[in-house]
């Protein structure tokens, strides 16, 4: 398979990489960004996307301004908004048929979400979140996901049990305010990469394997379609 390289304008200085991939027959399209640490192109962003095309559902990944200048320091919020909308917005012109997810990995699913929370992204029907980083490591905190109450659109939450950068007990609490809009998928013994111990009798793949299937079939429930083997 092979992404197709796209540009998007975020503004009138600014303009980022993106990767599109569209599979046969797809079912959504899921609006994909990056973490903090590394870009559209890293191997967890790039299984994601190669997972979800097996599963027909099309991605596009993207880069925020600070990744495309090969900066490690992450661009303001506002910047991050006005990235987030203009990637959106991209893949609404580009897969017009489709119903649209938005979110991303840990810093990208948290811009996400606070974009939505500000102003509603047109054309989308659910954020889902790859790790959402409720707070920094180590810290236990709510004031990070203060905004989720902002978001009307159903939200899924996949979330490792040993991620350092969401207490359990922290998620349930937020889980519990923000219900019903938001639901969440635990993944036992994983950390906020979705990387399990040995010991824990799982690996990786199966985790990611994991992950994937219940995002699309959340996807699939709130979009109203059926699976492409039924279509």
């Amino acid at each position: 398979m092979s992404a197709h390289q796209i540009t998007i304008e975020v503004n009138e200085t600014e303009i980022v990489s993106g990767l599109l991939l569209v599979p046969a027959q797809p079912v959504a399209c899921y609006v994909l960004a990056h973490g903090a640490g590394a870009g559209m192109t890293h191997p967890f962003m790039t299984a994601v996307a190669e997972g979800l095309h097996a599963r027909h559902m099309a991605t596009l990944r993207y880069q925020f301004p600070y990744m495309e200048r090969g900066s490690k320091r992450p661009d303001r919020a506002v910047l991050a908004h006005a990235t987030v909308r203009a990637a959106v917005a991209s893949a609404s012109r580009l897969t017009p048929t489709l119903p649209l997810i938005a979110g991303g990995k840990s810093f990208g699913a948290r811009m996400t979400s606070q974009a939505q929370a500000q102003m509603p992204l047109p054309d989308v029907r659910g954020l889902a979140f790859l790790g959402f980083p409720l707070h920094p490591a180590g810290k236990p905190s709510e004031d990070r996901a203060a905004h989720l109450s902002e978001v009307l659109i159903p939200m899924l939450f996949l979330q490792g049990t040993r991620d350092a950068l969401a207490d359990r007990q922290v998620l349930a609490t937020v889980l519990q305010r923000l219900s019903p809009v938001a639901t969440s998928h635990l993944i036992e013994q994983a950390d906020h990469s979705f990387h399990v111990p040995v010991r824990s009798g799982t690996t990786d793949r199966q985790v990611l394997d994991d992950v994937l299937d219940t995002l699309v079939a959340w996807a699939l429930r709130i979009c109203g379609r059926r699976p492409a083997s039924e279509r």
